[in-house]
């Protein structure tokens, strides 16, 4: 993994991630980047191998409060920041977090913004987690979600994960209530369909039926192997 911010040179991650994968350290590969950059003064990055090994540079010339934190597969950096206490509440966040890693993610972005957070105020947020046993020709994710502009970018981050996280798990109830209202009486008439309500999911079909093209999403969503429930949803 390599995260590169401040004065962002994003060679850093191709480059870098060829030279971890020759099985250079992290530390090594850190050094090797920053001695072919004039600009290194400006950067921030962070290196985090496979066996858990960190490295990470914060330039002197990076906007303050600015710093990062190592800890054994983890690394914590912020640049433009309220304070320098930004940085340790995070990492204190993500030592004290349990549950699954997309969820003790959301809880270090939570601490850093209770921390006082970016300098210039809220606006966006990501979330990315990559699968450790995966097919580099298929480059799958487990999560991939961002918001920009936003008033409050984390929290509308954590609604959009339990969303995906309900759509994994077919909870239509979920969904019917929190996803966009385009999607909303599809997903009211698949929650119909999962508890055995005739009466609704026959009137939510009867509605969805009215949009042009649903009909036969549907039936193309049931041949394909799609959705849990469509077929009861037709029947």
């Amino acid at each position: 993994m390599i995260a590169t911010q401040a004065q962002t040179n994003r060679s850093y991650g191709a480059t870098g991630l060829d030279l971890l994968a020759s099985g250079m350290a992290p530390h090594d590969v850190l050094v090797r980047l920053l001695a072919a950059d004039p600009d290194a003064a400006e950067r921030q990055v962070a290196i985090v191998d496979s066996l858990g090994r960190v490295a990470s540079w914060t330039g002197g010339g990076c906007v303050p409060a600015c710093s990062d934190l190592r800890a054994d597969g983890v690394s914590v950096q912020g640049n433009m920041l309220v304070s320098r206490s930004v940085v340790p509440a995070m990492a204190a966040a993500y030592a004290e977090a349990t549950g699954a890693l997309p969820e003790r993610l959301l809880a270090v972005l939570r601490a850093a913004e209770e921390a006082g957070g970016d300098l210039r105020g809220r606006q966006s947020a990501t979330l990315l987690v990559v699968p450790a046993d995966r097919d580099d020709r298929m480059l799958p994710v487990d999560i991939d979600l961002r918001v920009d502009y936003h008033a409050d970018p984390v929290a509308e981050l954590h609604r959009l994960l339990r969303l995906q996280r309900a759509y994994q798990r077919g909870d239509w109830e979920l969904l019917r209530i929190e996803a966009p209202a385009v999607l909303r009486e599809l997903y009211g008439a698949l929650a119909a369909a999962q508890r055995g309500d005739k009466d609704q999911a026959r009137a939510a079909v009867t509605a969805l039926r009215q949009r042009p093209g649903w009909d036969t999403l549907l039936r193309r969503m049931h041949a394909a192997g799609r959705l849990p429930h469509v077929g009861e949803l037709l029947d």
